[in-house]
């Protein structure tokens, strides 16, 4: 194996002007960059906001200020008629003349507490051990101090990279607010770069924005990037979310509605499909008539009822992004579970997306499976300027499991020490 628009205000000041750090003095400062739907969004609505029929969600709402859109399990277990507006509320719509994803129109959102982990907690505690929040306490243990020499890198979950020369200004947005973060977090602690730990999809945003900064940046500011749970190629897994067009458009709750079937107005739904480059013309979805393979992909979103419009974006915005994933040309570990069954193929023999699939199994951590982590494996090592790379394979251990179980999570802290030494 080789071993080769800006930050909120109140979030700079807090770095330029907190007292001395009483943090462990030899810590490199970490920025963890959380996994999908682990970044807490608010909303406020205006009168432009036009909810759907019958359902009254503009008027508790409308011209009162920011609320608590994503997650809110409290504000719906004390009211689950909630429930139809948060997930009308949390749509995007695509603005051909911008050629970019906004809000539905009069919704504004923003994301809660950037530079901070604050944003990583969930009010569910079904979804405790999802985020980040053990993986925090775990640093907290080891010396870490939030605000100190520990932050964090929340984004807006439903937007995505798109392919350069494409708009996507939440994610440009984003790009720009976390290099101001590393850049102030470095200075904070004695001009030390800083280590990025990523999890799930916050490796695909970490990854495209590490592509998109000068080389020199990179290598002054970014110490070690540990990328938890992530290859280079998708998942067939998340094919699933995408088959069923009635289960997407009735979910059973807010959860089902961005979680289990995913939201198909979301920016980021085409960003985890399996690459091409990785799969290839291995079938993914098997039916009676025919297979579908990564290299099929908009004849099997058409299939499962997406327009020309949006297989149109699929084409253009997001797999050129998958398909031009390269190292990131600064030291970097991956860890990733395995042992775990994950699905390579879904079987919806008589055709019918809506319902439930037969799963054809392999290796992996639950949701990402070996073949992409073999994957990114390849691609990082024929990079002969990547300066080094490890991968580690944690046996039995899934997707949430690598930030929540324990053993798991002190391979991880030992692997951002050692990397912060190294």
């Amino acid at each position: 194996m080789a071993f080769k628009r800006l930050l909120p205000l109140v979030a700079l000041l807090s770095l330029l002007v907190a007292p001395p750090s009483s943090a462990v003095p030899s810590l490199q400062p970490v920025v963890l960059v959380p996994g999908n739907t682990c970044s807490q969004l608010e909303a406020r609505l205006t009168d432009e906001y036009e909810p759907p029929p019958a359902s009254g969600c503009g008027v508790p709402r409308q011209g009162r200020g920011w609320f608590r859109l994503w997650e809110n399990f409290t504000a719906l277990q004390e009211d689950s008629f909630l429930f139809r507006c948060y997930a009308d509320q949390l749509r995007l719509v695509y603005d051909p003349r911008a050629g970019d994803y906004r809000n539905v129109p009069g919704v504004k959102t923003r994301v809660v507490a950037f530079g901070t982990t604050r944003s990583f907690g969930s009010d569910d505690p079904a979804r405790k051990n999802v985020c980040m929040e053990g993986l925090v306490e775990a640093l907290e243990r080891v010396g870490y101090r939030e605000g100190e020499n520990l932050f964090g890198a929340p984004y807006d979950f439903r937007h995505a990279p798109a392919a350069p020369g494409l708009a996507s200004r939440a994610f440009s947005d984003w790009s720009s607010s976390l290099r101001l973060l590393v850049e102030r977090a470095s200075q904070r602690n004695g001009n030390k770069p800083v280590v990025l730990v990523t999890h799930s999809l916050g490796g695909l945003f970490a990854t495209v924005f590490l592509d998109r900064t000068p080389l020199r940046w990179r290598r002054r500011y970014v110490k070690h990037l540990v990328m938890l749970c992530l290859g280079v190629g998708g998942s067939p897994l998340n094919m699933w979310p995408l088959a069923s067009k009635a289960l997407a458009s009735n979910p059973a709750s807010l959860q089902a509605a961005v979680l289990t079937y995913g939201n198909r107005s979301f920016a980021s739904m085409f960003s985890l499909l399996p690459s091409p480059r990785v799969y290839g013309r291995t079938p993914l979805v098997i039916t009676r008539d025919r297979n579908y393979s990564a290299d099929d992909m908009p004849e099997f979103l058409a299939a499962a009822g997406f327009s020309g419009d949006e297989v149109a974006r699929y084409r253009t915005r997001a797999l050129p992004v998958t398909l031009s994933l390269r190292a990131p040309l600064v030291p970097m570990t991956a860890m990733n579970g395995v042992g775990v069954p994950t699905v390579d193929q879904l079987v919806f023999w008589d055709g019918n997306f809506s319902g439930k699939p037969q799963l054809v199994n392999g290796d992996g951590d639950g949701q990402i499976n070996l073949e992409t982590v073999l994957a990114l494996q390849r691609l990082v090592e024929a990079d002969p300027d990547q300066p080094y790379f490890k991968s580690i394979l944690i046996p039995n251990t899934t997707h949430k499991g690598m930030i929540s179980d324990q053993s798991a999570l002190k391979r991880v802290v030992s692997e951002i020490l050692i990397g912060a030494s190294s």
